[in-house]
């Protein structure tokens, strides 16, 4: 092949495709015939002998190849285009459909926060965090000297789910204290009224103030989850009985109604338009009216989010009758635990666990950001006093600072402290508050309140025609302070009895001043209503306090340890007692606190003082500018029983 030849080839095979190329030079060869004759036969033509013809194979040569004209680079090109094209058109399809899929919600894209358990070191503790329950992770802290961890993985066993109605008149999705007054209001107003509730517990709806609370303090409390109330008498955190529940699959057909449960199953999708509930199964659910009382999820703190895997399974974020069950257990052999929190609920599990050391020797400590325990909410002066109090019951509770790190070290978690600190602890307690669990609000075309979160909602609880909200996830509007969002027991059973009374009917605006309360131990206690923030100006006025100004003593009078259900209203006292600025070495044994904004009482805090709420509430309900804190302190008597 000649220099010719070559280039012909090249420019040939680069503007066309080896397909064309290959099928060109394998046709195989020609075939021609050939003439034979001779000089001889040329020259003796005349004696007309016929000439001969042979068939010869002649094979293919470039020479055969036909030669394209124009520039290779041209044709290249031009086929790159199209191959662009091509490939932006698909893209474009691709984005679109993910799109699609995001914006009608085709696919649930939602991941549960991660709740850290009790670690498997410790004896009586056998669950592993969900992270690491589904594969084999050898862990170790970088500063640790102990070896890595290994978390064996655990076989995923089938999910037999139970069979579950298709159609409910009355839905409920949650099965806490709002889904419990809910459904008690709804047979109230409608006796022969179908409601099924879904729930994700696995237990029946119970009371949660005590779980932090009396639970502690009695002899057996895992035995039928009873407790002993602050007058010793003994009483179940279950609201009903198992017996007032009807079989979810006989719902439909039960001739008086009744209430179904279906525990352990989660509500993954809402369609209101439809209204359709859809589980994480694919079952669903019809309705006609629905309540959403799904409360909320425990919050976690940065440092312990972003830990290890032994940090994170020496954590407990506590919410719920199981981690109240798993943390009982777990006391029992620990030597050291950790309280992140200086709120109600922290404050409240440092008392009853220092409490419990007494028996243990476990040491407890308490971590809290603010300068004093309940210092978002109490005057500095008594929460200060409140820290002396929990310093009593034997807790090591240490003022603004904030855990900045986490590690495991030598079989420990080392809680690393702003002030440059380090806490080693055999175990994590975290009670920083709750995060509303609006987690079906994008799929339903629910709004959320972007400051407060929670659903939002109307004066009537509804968030949409025919879907109700109530409870820790709800956000309404206060027609005396603003729209709010409320996580208290009492506020639970309100709302909830006001968005049941509105789905069988009525169009009840939601009025109600909740209230709330908090027990450090039996001897001091307190109720509160409206805003109560420290950051607010306040006015306090203390008297003595007799043996009828504990928690005890009113529990023992009213045979209630629920103090959202035993409002009374008090006699107005006769005596005028005197205002003056609170002393750092004074006893507060009782008193009230008036929180102000622009010289209008917005909350009352009663330290010491019970079954005064209904004046409170009506205190704030006129709001009338107040100039004299002495008369109005009258209403309380709180010098009518010294």
């Amino acid at each position: 092949m000649n220099r010719l030849e070559s280039l012909k080839f090249l420019n040939y095979f680069k503007r066309t495709s080896f397909k064309h190329v290959f099928s060109d030079i394998t046709k195989g060869p020609k075939i021609v015939s050939v003439r034979l004759s001779s000089d001889h036969d040329d020259h003796h033509h005349h004696h007309m002998r016929p000439a001969r013809e042979v068939d010869i194979e002649q094979k293919t040569t470039l020479n055969d190849i036909p030669v394209p004209s124009g520039s290779w680079q041209e044709s290249y090109n031009a086929k790159q285009s199209k191959y662009n094209m091509y490939l932006l058109l698909s893209v474009g399809a691709f984005v679109a459909s993910g799109f699609v899929i995001y914006k009608y919600g085709l696919f649930n894209l939602y991941t549960s926060p991660h709740r850290s358990a009790v670690g498997t070191d410790f004896p009586g503790a056998k669950f592993v965090t969900p992270s690491s329950a589904r594969f084999v992770s050898a862990v170790r802290d970088p500063q640790s000297k102990e070896p890595a961890t290994v978390v064996p993985p655990t076989k995923e066993e089938p999910v037999n789910y139970a069979p579950v109605p298709e159609h409910a008149p009355y839905l409920i999705i949650g099965g806490g204290t709002a889904a419990f007054s809910a459904f008690r209001s709804i047979r109230a107003n409608d006796p022969k009224a179908k409601v099924l509730v879904i729930s994700q517990e696995k237990h029946k709806p119970y009371m949660r103030p005590p779980l932090s609370k009396e639970l502690w303090f009695s002899d057996n409390p895992l035995k039928e989850y009873k407790f002993k109330q602050w007058n010793g008498k003994e009483k179940s955190v279950f609201y009903l009985h198992d017996e007032f529940f009807v079989e979810p699959m006989q719902l439909s057909t039960s001739e008086n109604g009744g209430v179904a449960i279906v525990n352990n199953r989660k509500v993954a999708r809402l369609d209101v338009q439809h209204k359709k509930a859809i589980l994480e199964n694919g079952a669903e659910v019809s309705f006609d009216k629905c309540l959403i009382a799904t409360g909320g999820r425990p919050h976690n703190i940065q440092s312990l989010e972003e830990a290890s895997a032994e940090v994170r399974q020496r954590t407990t974020l506590f919410r719920s009758l199981d981690d109240f069950e798993r943390l009982y257990n777990l006391t029992k052999k620990v030597k050291s635990v950790a309280i992140i929190g200086g709120g109600f609920l922290g404050s409240e599990l440092a008392c009853a666990l220092g409490r419990k050391s007494t028996e243990t020797g476990a040491k407890v400590t308490q971590i809290l950001m603010e300068s004093g325990n309940m210092g978002k909410v109490l005057p500095t002066y008594l929460s200060k006093w409140t820290t002396n109090k929990v310093r009593g019951e034997g807790v090591d509770v240490v003022t603004n600072v904030k855990v900045t790190r986490a590690t495991f070290k030598n079989g420990k978690v080392a809680l690393e402290l702003s002030n440059g600190q380090e806490t080693l602890v055999d175990h994590v307690i975290v009670a920083v508050g709750i995060d509303a669990n609006v987690e079906l609000a994008k799929q339903a075309g629910l709004e959320v309140d972007r400051e407060l979160g929670g659903y939002h909602v109307n004066a009537e609880l509804e968030a949409r025609t025919g879907v109700w909200v109530a409870g820790d996830a709800a956000c309404f509007y206060d027609i005396k302070l603003g729209r709010r969002r409320v996580e208290h027991h009492d506020h639970a059973v309100v709302s909830g009895r006001l968005a049941g009374e509105n789905m069988t009917g009525n169009h009840k605006p939601y009025w109600h001043q909740s209230m709330f309360w908090s027990d450090l131990g039996p001897e001091v206690g307190y109720e509160a209503i409206g805003l109560v923030d420290s950051s607010l100006p306040t006015v306090g006025v203390f008297a003595k306090k007799t043996d009828k100004d504990t928690p005890r003593a009113v529990v023992e009078e009213t045979g209630e340890s629920l103090r959202s259900e035993t409002e009374s209203v008090a006699k107005p006292g006769d005596e005028s007692p005197s205002i003056r600025t609170p002393m750092p070495d004074d006893d507060y044994g009782k008193g009230v606190i008036f929180y102000q904004k622009n010289n209008v009482v917005v909350g009352i805090l009663l330290w010491n003082i019970f079954n005064r709420m209904p004046i409170a509430r009506k205190i704030i309900k006129d709001q009338q500018p107040v100039d004299d804190f002495t008369e109005l302190a009258k209403l309380f008597n709180i010098h009518g029983e010294e």
